[in-house]
């Protein structure tokens, strides 16, 4: 993980760097002062409906497997993003599993089934909003082979889950290999993590959920892309609805790269990236980038925070959670 860490710093360092580079700072300070505050905060708002509609779809996909309260799982849902900001290479992402495991009887495999769920609905959700701004805006060839990759990744899981969906046993024969390279004492304990992660794919198997599902993490994204809008104004950038789509892709496709904690560097230099396709000189693209990622963090901090009490948990916690790794 350390090594992750190093070469996770040094990616952010060198975005950042690309980010600043040619700015004269005179011209980022007299960005910062023309924020509107009235903007800002309900761009602040707009991030904190969008968390609780994401717990929301979230216990859509868990009602088949079990039915938890809405407060547990927005609880749960802020102390995870807290976590995905906070801890280095994505391990943050098994926090939201855990502490939900702690909470029901579903286990954490299963748990994390559903976070997979999640992460294919926003995949396809994304994936149509780019493909629709795609056909008034004509993107960048490297926006577009980014586009291709990340649809491709997205088939294979989708596959996956049907094969596993359809015929599982046919899932644990191409799963084999994995297990075998397992210290032979471990395999029975990754083969139950795999049997119980597969049962959570029971939500995918009624079309009518699986429509609404789709429906909702369609509007979520929406949300996001008002958030992106709404902060346009709060710089008196005058960009369409349509920009603020555009900036959503973009920035998706940046803080998919694997850098330090909390996006930094790659939130900003993808926000670098998209403004300047609209004209918006760098300094005022980067005090944009700087002061949305800050109240995207503010957020996520107060939220995680505030149900953190409740909701404790340690590095130790989320290892031992999972089945041992297979051997080289």
């Amino acid at each position: 993980m350390k090594k992750k860490l190093l070469a996770g710093i040094i990616i952010s360092a060198l975005l950042v760097y690309l980010s600043v580079r040619g700015i004269r700072f005179a011209d980022v300070r007299a960005a910062f002062q023309s924020v509107r505050p009235g903007y800002a905060a309900m761009a602040m708002l707009m991030m904190v409906i969008t968390q609780l509609l994401r717990s929301v779809r979230w216990g859509v996909i868990l009602r088949p497997l079990e039915k938890i309260s809405q407060l547990t799982l927005f609880a749960v849902t802020s102390v995870g993003f807290l976590a995905i900001v906070s801890i280095p290479a994505r391990i943050g992402e098994l926090a939201r599993p855990f502490l939900l495991s702690r909470k029901s009887s579903l286990s954490m495999s299963a748990a994390l089934g559903t976070i997979v769920i999640e992460r294919v609905f926003d995949s396809l959700a994304v994936l149509l909003i780019f493909a629709l701004t795609f056909l008034w805006m004509p993107f960048p060839a490297w926006v577009v082979n980014s586009g291709i990759l990340f649809l491709g990744l997205t088939l294979m899981l989708i596959a996956v889950i049907a094969l596993f969906l359809v015929k599982k046993e046919w899932g644990f024969r191409l799963a084999g290999p994995l297990l075998r390279r397992v210290p032979e004492r471990h395999q029975p304990r990754l083969a139950h993590f795999m049997d119980q992660f597969i049962s959570s794919f029971a939500t995918m198997s009624d079309p009518w959920r699986l429509s609404g599902l789709f429906a909702f993490s369609i509007f979520i994204w929406v949300t996001n892309s008002i958030t992106i809008f709404l902060m346009f104004g709060a710089f008196g950038l005058k960009l369409s609805y349509l920009a603020a789509v555009v900036t959503l892709v973009i920035l998706l496709i940046g803080i998919a790269i694997p850098a330090a904690p909390g996006f930094i560097g790659n939130w900003h230099f993808a926000c670098v990236l998209a403004l300047g396709l609209f004209g918006i000189n760098k300094a005022e693209a980067l005090t944009y980038a700087i002061v949305y990622h800050f109240l995207s963090i503010v957020v996520v901090l107060v939220l995680g925070l505030a149900f953190l009490p409740l909701n404790r948990f340690s590095m130790a916690d989320l290892r031992k959670a999972l089945p041992e790794r297979p051997s080289a």
